[in-house]
């Protein structure tokens, strides 16, 4: 066998170890890392544009965020929606925790016709909406006041639902972006995703302390918060 065929087959035997060592690990930290990204390439074109977007004033008071890329129908039941995201709050020094892994399913996204998915954004606005996230799962309009939020740089005079909320939400379908009532959506952690991502340990109250590990998705995300949402 000459050189060549036996660094190809070295090379291929060493491929095939590796994999048979570490694929589920691999494949989990992969999701989790794409995951991650879209999350943040669905921000940063959002705020991007605050004169469309997200209100600053908003943002820069805001304890925590959570970001749903590609939400979408499932079958034909109406309200049928799934889809899973990221959420992150504010630690007790006011800094960006690392994000935990979340999933929202139910409810009626103000889904336009023809629209295949919807990018969905929450706000939330006080430190009571938090502790539901620490819960593990609740229902948006029954565990918290939700009401779509204002849109735009200066944003106009609060409704008296939105004055009531807890959490704010957005979603954006076909490039419109927009306030958009999710009464009865459920948001629950995603323990499985979490574990797999962190490795072990996957309680949102250890991935929110300075104990989880900063990765580089995780902190790109973080820049774009501060740009645009620091107090």
């Amino acid at each position: 066998m000459s050189n060549i065929k036996q660094t190809r087959v070295f090379i291929l035997t060493l491929v095939v170890f590796l994999f048979s060592i570490f694929p589920v690990q691999t494949f989990a930290l992969s999701a989790g890392t794409l995951k991650i990204e879209e999350a943040r390439e669905v921000l940063e074109e959002i705020l991007r544009i605050p004169e469309k977007g997200i209100p600053p004033a908003l943002l820069r008071n805001a304890r925590g965020i959570a970001i749903i890329p590609g939400v979408i129908k499932v079958g034909l039941v109406i309200g049928g929606r799934h889809g899973k995201g990221i959420v992150m709050i504010r630690d007790e020094h006011n800094n960006w925790t690392n994000p935990a892994f979340i999933s929202i399913t139910g409810g009626s996204l103000g889904w336009q016709i023809g629209a295949k998915s919807t990018d969905v954004i929450l706000v939330f606005k006080t430190q009571k909406s938090i502790t539901n996230i620490m819960k593990g799962k609740f229902t948006l309009g029954a565990d918290a006041a939700i009401a779509a939020g204002p849109v735009g740089r200066t944003a106009g005079a609060a409704t008296d639902a939105q004055m009531k909320a807890e959490i704010y939400s957005y979603s954006r379908s076909r490039g419109l972006f927009a306030g958009v009532s999710l009464d009865g959506s459920a948001i629950s952690i995603d323990h499985d995703s979490n574990i797999e991502y962190y490795g072990g340990e996957g309680s949102v109250e250890w991935i929110f302390s300075s104990k989880s590990p900063e990765r580089e998705e995780s902190k790109k995300i973080k820049e774009i918060l501060y740009k645009y949402a620091n107090p």
